[in-house]
């Protein structure tokens, strides 16, 4: 529960009245969170022998074919006992929060950027903004590797990196009054190490908005349905921001099911623009979209938030956890066999048609949000600090709402290796491998080499025609795959193939208000980064309201990503294949510049015995990126260093020649080198910085242990004087306060009208 001051439409403040306890007496808390009845005792053992069970399932006892459910019981056990027992761990051990002590959103509250907000609500937000294209993209594109290597990564990987990133960059931010990463870099590790930190953040988001734009391309792409029904989600927001800011304001359950209602019809619409003479005005080719996806950027980040960001996010927190609820319970259900391999024939290879290169790291940095991502470092040092009604919700929206994006990137993989192997390599390679048409599709897949894998084009042509688009060859970026598979799976629990192309193209909006929320927010954070940087220099840019500095700084961010979308749509190699190691290298990066500062700042905490905590991650994810940023700069093998690339491209010009590879004419080749030279000199300046930070922290971190810790860079404790639990369920005696709370305080009164 909160209540607020009076100046800001609350109770009376508690210097005119005296108010319960902010906060149940840890040592209380504390006992009920380890108190062992028999009932709890038999919970856990149960939760930790199916999960036990569902991971012998998948690593040991393999056959021809795994049942998908297995993937789902592995992935859920683990989640709860990892949140139950390592998130309480770090808590206790290493953050130790105090409701007592007021949180930036109570103490700094200003109706806008700051305001207390239901834990509940916040969760939806939090996971709104940190869930972009990765955990589906990513578990896609690494099927050709197997399923078992990625399981592991996705579930193991989250546990002690990424839940565990997301939770202390939160966490810290928090208690510097919700400072970005840049800013709390520059007072972690001085002048050099803090200005790489800032500059290396703003070029990999450059990168990682891009790609995740091309995502959305990709799967649009020729498809007058998918166009119709995320076109349809615009209007639709901007109505629900209207009305719930003059028709109806704080009905958010009329707005959301209206919302929801409205979304579901635009699908059912999509299809029928498509059978009729409109579908020529939604089919519309890759390099046209990607120019409306700029212009939308554009617009995204300049519009107040209350009008379309907002409600979009809220839609898409449906959308999400609904969708991937839904699909686990239609995989318990339908149980689907998974005929991918466990390790398949690409993995110790560096020539897979759809990522190239060797297992490690490459399966690490392709499957990047779904275990470990630097872009939340991103959003739990921006607006969700800012939110934070109590300092111990902090676990419940760090380690947990990461905890739920990886479930996501599971259901992903699922979805992926339930669909036939054949179909699968048709979809994910470049048309430059593919021919483009069903009949060299299927030739070129049974080529492979892929044992039980024989495709026909009659299959290739009837899936299209099942899901009702044109075709489905080369259809890369790992979107239409995990429509395709989530398809499959529940139009057996509901309709049948009467309802496939109803499901697919479900799951293509669903994929695409994952992704555009991301690419709104992304650049609306990226402009706030800027300017904060500029205005180091200019201080008038640091005035978030000053209307020139927000179009300038839009336009600077949306000119960079837009063009690296544009080079990635056009580009003869495929796009995505080519930029989603450098996305992935990229986010990695900045994954191991945020853990980098959280080193510093546990360091300087004078922690040294839970700084293995940070370090681990650290050290696994920094290992992993130079390694797989030193194979795309230095790797021989042109279908891996970028480099090699280009050199092999301008030999090829030089001598004459007028059409290698993917590249049929003059002019592509010339688009491959100098895309290449591109991506080749960004995986340079990117590893270059990334060294710089961590050195830097590394040094910082050395004279903290050094020094037996030094003083801290956290903001002065202010009391609180408002309540709220700390987790998604009450504890007992939180129960017993907050009815205190009601009984003599009466209902909270919250900034932000949730």
């Amino acid at each position: 529960m909160t209540t607020t001051s009076s100046g800001s439409g609350g109770v009376a403040a508690p210097s005119e009245r005296e108010l319960p306890p902010t906060a149940v007496d840890d040592e209380v808390l504390e006992h009920e969170r380890r108190r062992w009845t028999p009932a709890r005792i038999a919970i856990w053992g149960a939760i930790a022998l199916l999960g036990g069970l569902g991971w012998v399932m998948l690593a040991i006892i393999r056959g021809e074919s795994v049942n998908a459910i297995w993937f789902v019981f592995a992935a859920v056990c683990t989640y709860l006992i990892a949140y139950r027992f390592y998130s309480s761990y770090i808590e206790r051990k290493l953050l130790r929060p105090d409701d007592r002590r007021a949180t930036p959103a109570e103490h700094s509250e200003n109706g806008q950027d700051y305001m207390p907000t239901d834990r509940r609500v916040l969760y939806g937000h939090h996971f709104a903004a940190i869930a972009g294209a990765g955990p589906l993209v990513g578990p896609v594109l690494a099927a050709q590797m197997g399923y078992l290597p990625g399981t592991i990564w996705i579930i193991v990987g989250v546990v002690l990196a990424g839940a565990v990133q997301d939770y202390l960059v939160l966490f810290f931010s928090m208690r510097r009054g919700g400072r970005s990463l840049g800013q709390m870099a520059r007072d972690e590790l001085g002048v050099i190490g803090g200005a790489a930190a800032v500059v290396a953040t703003l070029a990999i988001m450059i990168i990682l908005i891009a790609v995740l734009a091309l995502v959305v391309v990709q799967a649009l792409g020729e498809s007058p349905w998918g166009v119709f029904s995320v076109a349809m989600t615009i209007p639709i927001a901007l109505f629900m921001g209207f009305y719930l800011r003059f028709l109806r304001p704080g009905k958010v359950g009329e707005v959301s099911a209206i919302g929801v209602a409205l979304l579901l019809l635009a699908i059912v619409a999509g299809g029928w623009v498509s059978e009729s003479g409109l579908a020529e005005y939604f089919t519309f080719s890759r390099t046209s979209l990607a120019w409306g996806v700029v212009i939308y950027g554009v617009i995204a980040a300049i519009l107040p938030v209350w009008m379309l960001l907002a409600p979009r996010d809220y839609l898409s927190t449906f959308m999400k956890i609904g969708t991937i609820v839904l699909l686990a319970v239609a995989i318990v259900v339908v149980r689907p066999d998974v005929m991918a391999p466990a390790i398949s024939e690409f993995a110790g290879r560096s020539d897979g048609p759809v990522v190239p290169g060797p297992l490690f790291p490459f399966l690490f940095v392709t499957i990047a949000c779904g275990a470990l991502s630097g872009f939340h470092a991103l959003i739990s040092s921006g607006t969700t600090p800012k939110l934070i009604e109590k300092e111990r919700q902090t676990r419940f929206i760090g380690y947990g709402g990461m905890l739920m994006e990886s479930f996501v990137a599971i259901m992903a993989l699922v979805a992926a290796i339930s669909i036939d192997r054949g179909i699968y390599f048709a979809m994910n390679a470049p048309a430059a491998m593919t021919g483009g048409t069903v009949e060299t599709a299927a030739l070129w897949v049974n080529n492979l080499g892929l044992t039980g894998v024989n495709i026909t084009p009659d299959v290739l042509a009837g899936t299209a025609q099942a899901v009702g688009e044109e075709s489905i060859v080369s259809r890369t970026g790992g979107a239409p795959t995990l429509a395709l598979g989530l398809a499959n799976i529940l139009a057996q629990m509901f309709g049948g193939a009467a309802l496939m192309s109803f499901w697919y193209h479900f799951a293509i909006m669903f994929e695409a208000l994952f992704i555009l929320t991301a690419v709104d927010a992304g650049t609306r954070v990226a402009r706030f980064m800027l300017q904060d940087a500029v205005g180091t220099f200019v201080p008038k840019f640091k005035d978030m309201s000053w209307r020139p500095g927000v179009w300038i700084g839009t336009l600077i961010m949306v000119g960079g990503w837009g063009g690296i979308l544009i080079m990635g749509v056009t580009d003869p190699l495929g796009g995505i294949n080519t930029l989603f190691p450098l996305f992935g290298i990229a986010n990695q990066l900045l994954a191991a510049i945020a853990l980098a500062v959280c080193l510093a700042i546990v360091a300087r905490r004078g922690t040294v015995t839970y700084l293995w905590i940070v370090l681990v991650p650290l050290v696994a994810v920094t290992v992993i990126t130079v390694t797989a940023s030193l194979y795309k700069i230095f790797s021989p093998v042109p279908g891996v260093g970028y480099w090699a690339q280009n050199a092999a491209y301008r030999e090829a010009i030089a001598a004459g020649r007028t059409s290698m590879g993917a590249a049929k004419t003059p002019a592509q080749m010339e688009a491959v080198v100098r895309n290449t030279f591109i991506q080749g000199t960004l995986s340079i300046i990117f590893l270059v910085l990334a060294v710089i930070v961590i050195a830097a922290a590394t040094a910082a971190a050395i004279r903290s242990v050094r020094a037996g810790g030094r003083p801290s860079n956290e903001e002065e404790s202010v009391p609180s004087a408002l309540y709220a639990p700390s987790g998604l369920v009450s504890q007992p005696a939180e129960k017993e306060l907050e009815k205190r709370w009601l009984a003599e305080v009466g209902a909270p009164s919250r900034g932000g009208g949730h």
